[in-house]
C-alpha cells in the first residue's frame, strides 16, 4: 500500500505542476491566437482602406465623365436641332414647289 500511496502522491504532484503548465500553455496559445487575429484584422483593414481609395478614385472619374457626357448631350442636342431646322426648311421648300 505504501507504494500505491507514493505513486498517487507522485501523480498528484505532477498533476498540479502539469495543470500550471497547461494553463500557461493555454494562455500563451490564447495570446498567439489573439495576435494572429489582430494581424489578420490589420491586413483586412489595410485591404479595406485600399479598396476605399480605389472607390474614391472611381467615383471621381465617374463625376468627370458625367460632366463630359452632359457636354456631349448638349452638342448632340444642338446638332439634332440644326439638322431638324435644315431638313425642315428643305421639306417646306419641297412642299411649296409641289403646290
Amino acid at each position: 500500500m505504501a507504494t500505491r500511496n507514493s505513486g498517487t502522491n507522485t501523480n498528484t504532484q505532477s498533476g498540479v505542476g502539469g495543470g500550471a503548465a497547461t494553463r500557461q500553455s493555454i494562455a500563451s496559445s490564447g495570446s498567439a491566437v489573439k495576435s494572429r487575429q489582430l494581424t489578420q484584422l490589420h491586413s483586412q483593414l489595410a485591404q479595406l482602406s485600399a479598396n476605399l481609395a480605389d472607390t474614391e478614385n472611381l467615383l471621381h472619374m465617374t463625376s468627370v465623365q458625367a460632366e463630359c457626357m452632359r457636354g456631349l448631350g448638349s452638342w448632340h442636342g444642338g446638332l439634332f436641332m440644326a439638322a431638324s431646322k435644315v431638313l425642315g426648311e428643305e421639306s417646306v421648300q419641297q412642299q411649296a414647289g409641289q403646290k
